[in-house]
């Protein structure tokens, strides 16, 4: 089969097209026929050396976590799927690999693809879309009515945060720039804040939750604004951020949280499910060849991708190897 390999730590150009063996699924696992991918800024900065002292990579290196297709084969214990469905899927920390025309998925990872969902907007929820979901209910214990602040509103993880704190009754106030603020307040924002235009998100204490997926300033911007027992959750772990959230807690109630992605298939169905309901929805930045994905690559890096970025896989016959 084909896939695109890093060969080695580096930059997109490290990227190369090359003939593998097509895996064997385990009995836990299903072999899915790749049709579509997406891109996060995880994929490069695993293989750009940035995260190499917490998750070492070894090469050549098949990127990807992102992966929506049909399932070609099913593991004996499996129980919840069989050849022919539609599956989408955020594949672990141990085992990436969707940036090829076939991919193994655990069971427990994966969750059908609904009638009205094309593979593109599939592929694009995986990731950022539990990011989201387990920043907000789970880190950040988002309530009805509560007020939230979600920094980076129009990437691929803000975006789908804002319509999921919506969904869960939050009131919304989004951050982002002039070119995103109209589709931004689409998504269901209650209020936009453009940062070109003024520093300001809020009076003090105005936010139970604020969502950072930018993480490019200091706490101390966000800490006043948080209400007395407000919590900032981060997307990105930092060693500054954790000290200064063990100082946090000597002298105040505000917590400091930072996520660690726990891809599950019963989330992923969640997310599915307010997708039928409407309200939730996959914005589509760009849509790359497997055999371009150096310049999916680059687009991720160049930090204005409005959306999710989108890898389309040739169609493969279940047969090739």
């Amino acid at each position: 089969m084909k896939a695109m390999q890093y060969i080695g730590y580096g930059d997109p150009s490290k990227l190369r097209m090359a003939e593998v063996p097509r895996p064997k699924p385990s009995p836990d696992q299903l072999l899915v026929k790749v049709a579509a991918g997406s891109v996060n800024p995880v994929d490069w900065k695993l293989h750009d050396g940035s995260l190499r002292f917490l998750v070492p990579v070894r090469f050549p290196s098949i990127p990807g976590f992102d992966l929506a297709g049909d399932v070609v084969e099913a593991g004996a214990n499996v129980r919840r799927f069989r050849p022919g469905d539609r599956v989408m899927a955020c594949l672990s920390f141990r085992n990436f690999g969707s940036a090829a025309e076939f991919a193994l998925v655990e069971e427990g990872l994966a969750a059908l693809i609904p009638k009205g969902m094309n593979d593109h907007e599939a592929a694009a929820l995986p990731l950022a879309g539990l990011t989201a979901l387990q920043a907000l209910r789970d880190l950040g214990r988002l309530q009805k009515g509560h007020r939230v602040l979600i920094v980076g509103a129009s990437g691929g993880v803000g975006h789908y945060a804002v319509q999921i704190a919506k969904a869960l009754g939050a009131n919304v106030f989004a951050v982002c720039s002039t070119a995103n603020v109209s589709w931004v307040q689409e998504l269901g924002a209650d209020e936009v804040i453009d940062y070109t235009q003024t520093a300001e998100f809020g009076p003090a204490a105005s936010f139970d939750l604020i969502l950072d997926t930018v993480v490019s300033g200091p706490f101390g911007r966000y800490q006043g604004l948080l209400k007395a027992d407000g919590i900032y959750v981060s997307t990105l772990p930092k060693i500054g951020l954790m000290a200064r959230s063990w100082a946090l807690k000597l002298f105040s109630k505000k917590r400091i949280k930072t996520v660690m992605l726990k891809s599950n298939g019963d989330d992923l169905t969640f997310l599915s499910t307010l997708s039928e309901q409407g309200r939730l929805r996959s914005v589509i930045d760009s849509v790359f060849p497997l055999s371009q994905l150096d310049l999916a690559h680059r687009r991720s890096q160049s930090g204005h991708a409005r959306g999710k970025i989108v890898i389309e896989v040739p169609n493969a016959s279940a047969e090739s190897a």
